[in-house]
This record gives C-alpha cells, structure tokens and sequence, in this order.
C-alpha cells in the first residue's frame, strides 16, 4: 500500500552496511528532475538531459558492480512527445551518443543491452542506434540494462489483451485459459524470464507517483523516492536506496512469520 512508500534524501546514508546477499536482482528507475537540474543551475533543460546521460553511464556500471541482473530504466515515455520539439529532438539524440560513447564500455563490464517500447516511432538514426547497441552486446551474459523508449504501461497491457485476444480468435487459446501467467509472457519484460518484476523502482527528484512505468510489474515491488535529481544520483545514492529495501519486509499479500 501506498503507506509503506519511504521518501528519503540518499545524502544522509544508513548506518548499516548493504548487504551484498540481499540486493535486488531488477532494480527499476524513473529518472526524473533532469530539467530542474538545470533551471536550478541557470542553465538550458537540455543541459540536464545531458548530465543526466553521464549518470546513467555511472548507475549502470556501479549496479553492475554489485550484482544487480537487471537495470530499467525510463528514458522515455509515451507521454513525453507532449513537450517542446527541441526538446524531443534533444532527448532523440541522445541514445544515439550515449551508445557511440558508452557500448565498449558495456561489452567491457559483460553488460548487454535491452529495449522494451514502440522503438518505430523514434527518428530511424535514433533506432539504428538502438539496434546497433542491441546486436554489439548482445554476448554479453551480465547485468541486463533495460532502456523503456517510447514506453507506456497502460498501452504495454493492452497490447498484451490484444494478442490475448488474436490467440482466441486464431483458436489457438480458450478464454478460460487466459491468466496472470499467459499475460505475463505477453509484457515486453517476458524475455528477462526470473528476472521480468522489479524487486525496487527508485524515483528521483522528489516526485512520489510511476508516471505510467511498469504498471503491470510492479504490483509487488518495493517503492523508494529519494529527493536528488537524477543528474545528482550516484553509487552512494543507489547503495542507500538498497539499503532501504533491504530494510522492508516483502510479504507479498501474506502474512509476516518469524
């Protein structure tokens, strides 16, 4: 329940030690504040996409330091083509550096590369270079880094009731054979198989709601807000927010037994 949300400045670490047994095999992030980053700054939104992309290069490899077998990330969402057209075009480009810069650095730390959206609509040098980091990693056997472009949950779910439904319609599937187990093979996660939930989603910025993010995986995941900016995010922040998961009690529904 939403009671169970914790808000916290990730600049004021926990004393305990983070338990390398007990970290999250998917860790999910909506990496917001990147524009107030930068107004805070007086400085233009796009030179906060800009720090906010060096971030993601330091998250990925200090989760995968740790162990973390897949890192979610929302880059960006179905909703984001509402803002302005330089922005957009700003936020279309950006894959395309980040990927020139940071793909032998991924093969280096044995991290492959993952996308889950409608990739078609993006701009074709945009999805060529999503491709191209696709097809470049992929014998990486480490730590998945899931990018969500051009993501929304809601439309994730109706996909999924939409070929649920073709199967129907092909006689292939009865509706009684529909379930939470055939849906979920339908999410864009399916191909991450154990893996396919968030244990923890972590949102920067303040900001305490998903934004449309995973709304079907993260039924039962674990909610941390910390108050940095995306941009101001680092390893010290990632550990404390682990810190803070390793300190719930997921019980899934049930009952807590000692």
């Amino acid at each position: 329940m939403f009671s169970k949300f914790k808000r916290t400045n990730s600049n004021n670490p926990d004393e305990n030690e983070l338990d390398l047994n007990n970290i999250p095999k998917h860790i999910a992030i909506i990496m917001d504040g990147n524009g107030r980053w930068a107004q805070r700054k007086h400085l233009p939104r796009v030179a906060g996409h800009r720090e906010g992309m060096q971030t993601v290069k330091k998250i990925t490899i200090a989760a995968s330091d740790l162990g973390v077998k897949v890192l979610s990330l929302y880059a960006f969402s179905t909703e984001n083509w509402k803002r302005p057209n330089d922005e957009v075009n700003y936020l279309m480009q950006l894959p395309i550096r980040f990927f020139q810069t940071f793909v032998p650095d991924l093969i280096k730390n044995n991290v492959r590369v993952m996308v889950m959206g409608d990739i078609t609509r993006l701009p074709e040098g945009t999805q060529k270079a999503v491709h191209d980091a696709i097809n470049q990693t992929a014998d990486c056997t480490g730590m998945v880094l899931n990018f969500a472009l051009n993501y929304g949950g809601r439309i994730e779910i109706v996909d999924a009731a939409k070929q649920a439904s073709q199967l129907v319609t092909d006689g292939k599937l009865t509706v009684d054979q529909i379930d939470e187990a055939l849906l979920a093979s339908l999410m864009m996660t399916s191909p991450l198989g154990d893996f396919e939930d968030p244990e923890l989603l972590i949102r920067t910025s303040g900001e305490q709601r998903i934004s449309n993010f995973m709304l079907w995986q993260l039924a039962y995941s674990e909610f941390v807000f910390v108050d940095e900016h995306w941009p101001d995010f680092d390893s010290d922040s990632l550990s404390n927010a682990i810190k803070i998961y390793q300190g719930r009690h997921r019980r899934f529904g049930g009952l807590e037994t000692k």
